[in-house]
C-alpha cells in the first residue's frame, strides 16, 4: 500500500468515527418498538364476540391512560404508540394476536389479556420471545406461577386470592364457620380453591367444596347436597352462567343464608338480575369487587370522568362504560412507571427489572400494586357490595387473601 493510499484510508476511518460519535445515543442497541420519538405497545383484548364485556372497555381505559400520558408530555421524550388486536377471549386467537404484535408489528412490550385461560396459552411463546407481557385484567395465574422474568398480571386480582378474600369476608362479616364453596372443576377452580384453603385455615372455617363444570345446565344435585349441610354462607366462585343458575336454584329451594358471588361471576349486575329472573333471589346477596369504591363512587369518579371525555359517543350508549372498565388503568400505570424507571435508553431487560420492584397505589383498585422477586400477581385485595337487584351498598372494609406463592 502506498503512503497516499494509507493516508486516504486513515482519513476515511476518522470521518466514520466522527460521524458515529455525532449520532444520538438512542441509535445504539435500539430494541424493537423503540424509536427516538415513540415506544410501541401491543395491546390485545376481546373487542368482539360474547365475552367482549370482559375486555372491550378495559382496553379503552388503558388506551385513554396512555393518551393522557402523551398529552401531558412524554416518557423521556417518547410518545406511546398503541397497536390493538382482538383476541375474542379465545386461546387460538390470542396467541395469533400476540405473534402478530411481536413478529409483524415489532412492539416493544405487550399489554393485554382479559380472559385467564386464553392468556395462559401465550405463556410459552412470550417466555421464548423474552418480551415483557403485562396483562390487562386477566387473573392468568397459570401464566404467573411458577414465576418467570417476563409475565406480570392479576391487576384485577389473582384467582388464588379471589376465593381467599371471600372466605375472609364471610368469616369476619357473618362469623361463618361452615361455607359452601362452589367452583369450577378445572385449573381455574383449583387456583381459587387453593387460596381459599389458606384463609379457611386461618379463620378455622370448614369449606364444603362442590366443583362443577363451567358448562353445567342443571345445578339441582349439587345444591341439594349443600343445602342439607347446615351452612352459614354460600360462596359462588364461577363464571356468570353457572352463577345465575345457582342463585336462581337457591331461591327456588328457599335458601336464605348469605350468598357471596366472586368478582368473576358477573360483568353486569342488571344482566344478572335478568338471568336470575327475580330480585327476590338477591335479598341476602353480596358481590365481590376489586375496585377502591363502588362503580362511579367518589374515590374513582376521576376514571369515569376521563372515560366520558375520551369516549363521549361510547359513554352515551347503554351499559357503557362496561363494569370492568377501570381495571385497565393500573396495568397501564405499571407500564408507564416501569418505562420511566428504565430511563432514556430503555431496554426490555430494564423494564422487566423495574416491574419486579413496583409497589404503588393506583387510586383505582382495592389494594396496592405489588410485585417482587417471585411475586407476579399485582393485587390480592377486594371489597364487597350488597346488591338487592336494584341498589348497591358498599360494605365496610377491605378483604385480602393470605395466600403466598411457595416455589
Amino acid at each position: 500500500m502506498s503512503l497516499g493510499e494509507y493516508r486516504s484510508l486513515k482519513m476515511l476511518a476518522i470521518a466514520a468515527s466522527l460521524a458515529t460519535a455525532s449520532l444520538p445515543a438512542t441509535c445504539f442497541a435500539q430494541e424493537p418498538g423503540v424509536t427516538d420519538k415513540t415506544i410501541k405497545i401491543g395491546m390485545f383484548a376481546p373487542l368482539s364476540g360474547p365475552n367482549m364485556a370482559y375486555g372491550f372497555d378495559v382496553a379503552n381505559a388503558a388506551r385513554m391512560y396512555y393518551d393522557k400520558v402523551n398529552a401531558e408530555g412524554s416518557i423521556h421524550g417518547r410518545k406511546i404508540e398503541v397497536v390493538m388486536e382482538d383476541d375474542r377471549c379465545n386461546a387460538n386467537d390470542l396467541v395469533a394476536a400476540v405473534k402478530k404484535l411481536v413478529e409483524q408489528d415489532q412492539v416493544f412490550l405487550l399489554n393485554g389479556g382479559s380472559c385467564s385461560a386464553a392468556v395462559v396459552a401465550a405463556k410459552d411463546y412470550v417466555v421464548r420471545s423474552k418480551i415483557p407481557m403485562v396483562m390487562l385484567n386477566a387473573s392468568g395465574d397459570g401464566a404467573l406461577y411458577p414465576p418467570t422474568d417476563y409475565i406480570f398480571g392479576a391487576f384485577s386480582i389473582s384467582q388464588y386470592a379471589v376465593g381467599g378474600a371471600i372466605v375472609d369476608f364471610a368469616a369476619k362479616t357473618f362469623g361463618a364457620k361452615k361455607i359452601a364453596y362452589i367452583n369450577h372443576d378445572d385449573a381455574y377452580g383449583a387456583w381459587n380453591l387453593e387460596g381459599s384453603k389458606a384463609d379457611a385455615a386461618e379463620h378455622k372455617v370448614d369449606l364444603l367444596v362442590e366443583s362443577i363444570s363451567p358448562t353445567i345446565t342443571d345445578v339441582t344435585a349439587p345444591f341439594f347436597k349443600l343445602r342439607a349441610a347446615n351452612l352459614d354462607a354460600v360462596a359462588i366462585v364461577t363464571y356468570a352462567r353457572p352463577a345465575a343458575l345457582l342463585i336462581k336454584k337457591a331461591h327456588e329451594l328457599g335458601f336464605n343464608k348469605p350468598i357471596i358471588l366472586s368478582v368473576t361471576g358477573t360483568a353486569n349486575l342488571s344482566q344478572l338480575v335478568d338471568n336470575v329472573g327475580s330480585k327476590d333471589a338477591l335479598k341476602n346477596f353480596y358481590v365481590q369487587d376489586v375496585l377502591a369504591d363502588l362503580p362511579g363512587g367518589p374515590k374513582i369518579k376521576w376514571v369515569y370522568d376521563m372515560y366520558k371525555k375520551a369516549y363521549p359517543d361510547l359513554a352515551a350508549k347503554p351499559d357503557h362504560p362496561q363494569a370492568y372498565m377501570p381495571y385497565g388503568i393500573p396495568s397501564a400505570m405499571s407500564i408507564v412507571n416501569a418505562l420511566k424507571e428504565a430511563g432514556p435508553q430503555p431496554t426490555r431487560e430494564k423494564v422487566l427489572e423495574a416491574m419486579k420492584k413496583q409497589h404503588f397505589e393506583s387510586g383505582v383498585m382495592a389494594g396496592p400494586v405489588v410485585f417482587g422477586p417471585t411475586e407476579r400477581a399485582a393485587n390480592k385485595s377486594t371489597i364487597f357490595i350488597k346488591f338487592d337487584g336494584a341498589s348497591q351498598v358498599l360494605q365496610p372494609g377491605v378483604y385480602t387473601s393470605r395466600w403466598q406463592y411457595k416455589g
